[in-house]
């Protein structure tokens, strides 16, 4: 059923990453440092690298295009002092590397100071205990339950995002309302409204591309366990193998594979396309009513921010209604970092309330700190107001034992691909043995 199960994990986990590297705006010169990575000249000041997909690679360059990351650097560097010199992956150069291959491998020899990772990089690395505790920082007295939950292992918090990634359905309002169409609560509620739109010429009802269709998995899978009030006991059940995942996902499984063959995704479509890039031309040309991204995307005129009809971005379906998926990026600090000391006070003032504010106001996305609210634009409000009751689901969770955001993309992949739902609940049962065995 699987091929090379290890390098499409890979290349599946570097979507959360790359959505960073989307949002952001490329400053400064360059220096080509083999396949994957710019390195910059050497300083006589105190420097803390820090390894992202971000682009400033000089110290002093003069950037006149500075991102909301680059402005809460800025703010480290004149408050304490110290240069900030990024060390780039660039994914037109990686050639057979992911981002995360070349973050483990720099992580695990203690190469740079700081690291912007993906969910299964954070869980691989605090793990393995590469990874620095943060709880200490002042700026982690702020952060929000959620964040908390999704970066602790070991009861170390090993990493901090400077935004909640939320994940909904972009929905085309307009499309709706021509088919007198409620928006879905619910799995059988969304397919009713794939089947009208199917039956009156909409060639494909949702756009999808091969990153992104674990939302629906997850959301389906996991909303009880997270909105039902007995989370903790669940995930013990889990990791110690009394409950297996293959349980919680197959729901989930089975409904992507009614969609497909009733085609309501184009599966074939799917596996190949790049997240926006494969289906965001039909979203735009109103040719397909819903595709799936993340928060960002609804306030970046380059992906779905300047639509010609009213969008709407709400939950995915679930058992309990339009459920957000919410995986969580973050920055964290090696434990053998040459430069821990600075690298530790950097990150305090990069995600102080003071700099999360400007980063939140910049780009308009949800902040970690619980003290920080977004004033969000009218099409992410449905998303936001379920968010703002507490009611969502973690797309990744360090304290399960078994990593969830990358697996599950890669387990959709081979349902794309021709596998069965019993061969996809197999490669679960599979994973999970494997993690109550490190």
């Amino acid at each position: 059923m699987r091929t090379s199960k290890n390098s499409k994990n890979k290349k599946c986990a570097v979507g959360l990453i790359g959505i960073l590297a989307f949002m952001l705006t490329a400053c400064g010169g360059r220096e080509e440092l083999g396949r994957n990575l710019y390195a910059v000249k050497e300083e006589d000041e105190r420097i803390v690298t820090m390894f992202s997909p971000m682009e400033k690679t000089d110290p002093d360059a003069d950037n006149v295009a500075r991102t909301a990351a680059d402005k809460t650097v800025i703010m480290a560097e004149e408050k304490l002092g110290i240069k900030v010199r990024y060390v780039t992956y660039t994914a037109e150069s990686y050639q057979d590397k992911s981002y995360d291959e070349v973050a483990l491998d720099r992580a695990r020899n203690n190469m740079d100071d700081i690291y912007l990772l993906n969910p299964d990089v954070i869980q691989a690395l605090g793990e393995e205990g590469k990874l620095m505790d943060l709880s200490g920082l002042e700026c982690a007295k702020n952060l929000r339950d959620v964040v908390k939950a999704a970066n602790i292992i070991d009861g170390k918090l090993v990493a901090v995002p400077q935004e909640v990634v939320a994940y909904g359905l972009f929905i085309n309002k307009d499309m709706f309302d021509q088919y007198n169409l409620d928006l879905p609560e619910t799995p059988e509620e969304f397919l009713e409204c794939c089947r009208v739109f199917k039956e009156n010429g909409i060639e494909t009802p949702v756009g999808a591309n091969r990153w992104w269709l674990e939302t629906f998995v997850l959301a389906q899978a996991y909303a009880d366990l997270y909105n039902g009030g007995n989370t903790e006991a669940e995930i013990a059940a889990l990791n110690s193998g009394q409950s297996k995942y293959s349980d919680y996902m197959r729901s989930g499984f089975e409904f992507l594979k009614e969609m497909m063959d009733k085609g309501y995704i184009d599966a074939e479509k799917a596996y190949v396309s790049e997240a926006i890039e494969g289906e965001g031309a039909d979203f735009l040309a109103q040719k397909t009513p819903i595709v799936m991204a993340y928060w960002g995307a609804a306030n970046t005129e380059t992906a779905y921010g300047n639509p010609d009809f009213e969008l709407l971005v709400i939950g995915f379906p679930s058992s309990r209604g339009q459920m957000p998926v919410m995986p969580m990026t973050g920055f964290a600090i090696g434990t053998e970092a040459e430069h821990s000391g600075d690298a530790m006070r950097t990150l305090d003032v990069m995600l102080s309330d003071e700099a999360l504010q400007v980063y939140t106001e910049t780009n308009k996305v949800i902040s970690p700190s619980r003290n920080i609210e977004v004033e969000c634009i009218p099409a992410l409000k449905p998303l936001n107001d379920r968010i703002e009751e507490n009611v969502y689901v973690l797309g990744s969770n360090a304290g399960m034992k078994m990593e969830q955001w990358g697996n599950t993309c890669v387990i959709v992949r081979d349902l794309l691909n021709g596998a069965t739902v019993d061969e996809c609940m197999a490669e679960f049962d599979r994973l999970q043995e494997e993690s109550l065995n490190k």
